[in-house]
């Protein structure tokens, strides 16, 4: 007779489907920092964010012609309103995170100290304590994206330890590449989450990216996966939906359910109701399955071969390819 085992430490893991206040650095941090602690009061123990989400991911970048005004006037916008990690509103979301017991993953568009036109997509980690555990910048930015952000320069690193244990964090496509799904994989993470914006372009349905990527994460790494968006509102499409085409595209997209949560192997443990409507969404799960699936499985172990595969990058690096 089967019977049901615990295998581990119980976690309470919240998934962020939430519009930012759109180009506002400081109401959107409160508005994180809100968020943080409401989790906590749910008993959450950790919370992910959606790509940009501090003031807000670009993506009049897919909508806009470069030689549109309002591109530039939006850039400035986006630059001035930029996150310096660390900074003042770290600070700020520091201190939610220890006041909330909460360990959290928080997208952010950085903008290094002292410059005037350079942007990262980064993912912020700060821990239950309030410590600020580490940062992620986007290895490559995606499609217009390379117009806003620089290629990120925090190396191969995007994995930490937690109080609960490891915690790992990509954004957006990187999410796909097999490459970061090896590296986040040597740190073991129980949980990793996913940074994802409100939509891409025309002809591209983010929600199919980040269930499949979100799958693939939780198969190739062996961990539990949340994923957090954004949600389109009406104030952004005010913003750059200069003609029907685009506002019918925005209008569309915000319908579209994305935030998620994966276990193991790639098991939907969670989804959201819809696309239009903000929530957390939250899951339960027994961290030891992570141990259970590498069991047969460890990626990063076990059922690994990576002598068979090094020729590979030597011929990459030397050109012969």
């Amino acid at each position: 007779m089967s019977q049901n085992i615990t295998l581990g430490k119980a976690l309470k893991l919240a998934a962020v489907q939430a519009a930012p206040i759109f180009l506002n650095r400081t109401a959107t941090t409160q508005k994180v920092a809100d968020l943080i602690r409401l989790a906590g009061t749910q008993g959450a123990d950790v919370i992910g964010f959606p790509e940009g989400f501090i003031p807000g991911y670009p993506g009049w970048h897919a909508l806009l012609s470069d030689g549109d005004p309002l591109t530039t006037s939006l850039y400035l916008q986006l630059f001035d309103q930029a996150v310096e990690v660390p900074g003042p509103e770290i600070d700020r979301l520091q201190e939610a995170c220890r006041e909330a017991n909460v360990t959290a993953v928080i997208g952010v568009n950085e903008r290094p100290p002292n410059t005037t036109g350079t942007l990262y997509n980064t993912q912020v980690f700060i821990g239950s304590d309030g410590t600020l555990l580490h940062k992620h910048q986007k290895l490559v930015p995606t499609v217009g994206e390379r117009l806003i952000h620089a290629s990120g320069t925090t190396g191969s690193k995007a994995s930490v330890q937690a109080d609960f244990g490891g915690l790992s964090g990509l954004v957006c496509a990187e999410n796909g590449n097999p490459l970061s799904q090896y590296s986040v994989g040597l740190g073991y993470p129980v949980v990793h989450v996913a940074s994802w914006p409100q939509f891409l372009t025309y002809g591209m349905d983010v929600n199919d990216l980040i269930q499949v990527a979100g799958k693939a994460v939780a198969n190739a790494v062996g961990t539990y996966v949340i994923n957090a968006a954004s949600v389109v509102d009406d104030a952004e499409i005010e913003l750059y939906g200069t003609d029907e085409k685009i506002r019918t595209f925005m209008r569309e997209e915000r319908q579209r359910r994305r935030a998620s949560i994966f276990g193991p192997g790639g098991v939907e443990v969670a989804r959201a109701r819809n696309g239009s409507n903000e929530e957390i969404l939250y899951a339960e799960v027994d961290a030891g399955a992570v141990r259970a699936f590498k069991h047969i499985f460890d990626f990063a172990g076990h059922y690994q071969r990576p002598e068979v595969f090094a020729t590979l990058f030597e011929q990459y690096l030397s050109g012969t390819k």
